[in-house]
C-alpha cells in the first residue's frame, strides 16, 4: 500500500515542471485552498516561507503542495533545524521531505499525534504535502506551526527536561541569563494529561526576571502572578513546598520546562560563580 501511494507521489512530482502551479508571497504564515487545484488535480503548488517561526493552513486539499522554508537566522544552511507541529485536527494529506526527487515519509495523516513536534535539518529537503484520496473533502483542513532552530541540539528545547535530570552549575546559569521565562516562584498545583503525554504545571510567581508573550499575568493587585510550564509526562513532576526557579523556552506558543533550581541552590550557584567572576550575567537575588 505504503509503495502505492509512494509511486503516485513519485508521479506527481515528475509533473511538478509542467503544471500550472501558482506560488504564495514570500510571508511567515501560507493560507490556501485546494479547491484551485479542481482543473488541475495533480498540480504541484510552490509555497515559500521565509521567517523564523510561522503556520501554514490548507484547506480542501487536492493535488500537492511543496514548501520552501528559509529564514533570515545567521547560521549555515546545514546546521539549521526546522520543527513542525501539526494542527490537533490535521486531516487530508501526508507529509514527506523532498530532496532531488526523493521522498521520505515524515508523518501520514493517520499516524500523527497530537502535540508531536516533527524536526529534520534544513540539508534534507523541502516539505512536500500530497493530499490524499478522499471522498468528501469539505472537512478537511492540513496545517502546521513551524520553527527554525540554530542547530540540532537546539531543535529540543527540552534537553534537560526530556531526559528528566538536573541541570548542572553552568546550564542553570546558562538558562537563567537566556531563557525565554525566568521566574521565581512556588508550585501552586500539577496536572497530568496521559493523553497528550504531558504534565502542566501551574505557578505562582513572586518575580519575574524575563518572559515572552506574556505567559503570567498578575492576579489582581497582589504582587503574585500566576502562569502554567508544561513537560513531558514521564518525567513525573509532582507538588512540592518551597521557592523555585524556573526557566523555560517559549515554542508553538506554549512554555516548555528547562533547568528548575531550588531558589536556594541557584543563589548559591549565582554567588560562587560572581565571586568567580564567571557570571554570564548580572541578575537580582534577594
Amino acid at each position: 500500500m505504503l509503495s502505492a501511494v509512494l509511486d503516485s507521489v513519485v508521479a506527481v512530482l515528475l509533473l511538478c515542471k509542467a503544471a500550472t502551479s501558482q506560488s504564495s508571497s514570500n510571508q511567515c504564515s501560507w493560507k490556501g485552498s485546494g479547491l484551485t487545484h479542481n482543473a488541475h488535480s495533480r498540480d504541484v503548488e510552490q509555497v515559500y516561507l521565509r521567517c523564523s517561526k510561522g503556520s501554514l493552513e490548507w484547506l480542501y486539499p487536492t493535488g500537492a503542495l511543496r514548501v520552501n522554508l528559509r529564514t533570515n537566522i545567521a547560521s549555515s544552511f546545514k546546521d539549521l533545524t526546522v520543527c513542525i507541529k501539526l494542527f490537533k485536527d490535521s486531516k487530508g494529506a501526508n507529509i514527506y521531505l523532498e530532496k532531488t526527487g526523493d521522498l521520505k515519509l515524515l508523518v501520514t495523516e493517520e499516524d500523527h499525534i497530537p502535540n508531536k513536534v516533527y524536526c529534520f535539518g534544513m540539508d534534507q529537503g523541502a516539505l512536500f504535502i500530497q493530499a490524499t484520496p478522499q471522498m468528501d473533502i469539505s472537512r478537511k483542513i492540513t496545517g502546521f506551526q513551524y520553527e527554525f532552530f540554530k542547530d540540532r541540539s537546539a531543535a529540543n528545547s527540552r534537553n534537560a527536561a526530556a531526559s528528566c535530570r538536573p541541570c548542572n552549575d553552568m546550564e542553570v546559569l546558562l538558562a537563567a541569563c537566556t531563557s525565554d521565562l525566568v521566574v521565581r516562584g512556588s508550585i501552586h498545583s500539577v496536572t497530568h494529561d496521559q493523553q497528550q503525554e504531558e504534565s502542566r504545571i501551574d505557578i505562582f510567581a513572586d518575580k519575574i526576571y524575563r518572559q515572552k508573550n506574556q505567559i503570567f499575568q498578575p492576579i489582581g493587585k497582589s504582587a503574585k502572578w500566576l502562569g502554567h510550564i508544561k513537560t513531558m509526562l514521564h518525567c513525573g513532576v509532582k507538588e512540592g513546598e518551597g521557592d523555585f526557579l524556573f526557566t523555560g523556552s517559549v515554542h508553538f506558543g506554549e512554555v516548555q520546562l528547562g533547568c528548575a533550581p531550588r531558589y536556594k541552590d541557584f543563589r548559591r550557584i549565582y554567588k560562587e560563580a560572581r565571586d568567580k567572576g564567571e557570571i554570564p550575567c548580572e541578575l537580582t537575588t534577594d
